[in-house]
């Protein structure tokens, strides 16, 4: 069951990021805060482009390299912490996207921020 749940998060991932690059990056722009692109020299579709790389990187780690997966879990975990204030600037600033148009929806999510923690490091535990 551990195996089939990393599979599982790893092709999430890979969907995810290839979603960033292709056909959702004005969706996960508006999910960006002011805040990240006045801190480091990016705007918000370098954000995307570079979280879209890094989830195809984690997610294909996660099955390309067996052994080190607790590792790659724990990164993984770290990513999805890295990436919850994007989330939470998504319900402060009440933007849409992702069928996430309204408070409720866009609160809702913020809760599933942890499951995606505790998946990635459950599924990579030895």
């Amino acid at each position: 069951m551990r195996t089939f749940a990393r599979w599982l998060l790893a092709a999430a991932m890979v969907f995810a990021g290839l979603s960033h690059l292709l056909w959702a990056r004005k969706e996960f722009q508006a999910q960006v805060p002011e805040w990240a692109t006045d801190a480091v020299p990016l705007d918000a579709d370098d954000v995307v482009v570079a979280s879209g790389v890094a989830e195809i990187a984690l997610g294909t780690a996660l099955v390309a390299f067996p052994r080190h997966r607790r590792g790659i879990g724990v990164l993984l975990a770290l990513f999805f912490v890295a990436v919850f204030p994007g989330n939470w600037s998504q319900f402060t600033h009440r933007r849409d996207g992702f069928g996430l148009d309204t408070d409720v929806k866009r609160l809702v999510r913020l809760f599933f921020q942890p499951v995606l923690v505790l998946w990635a490091l459950r599924s990579t535990r030895g």
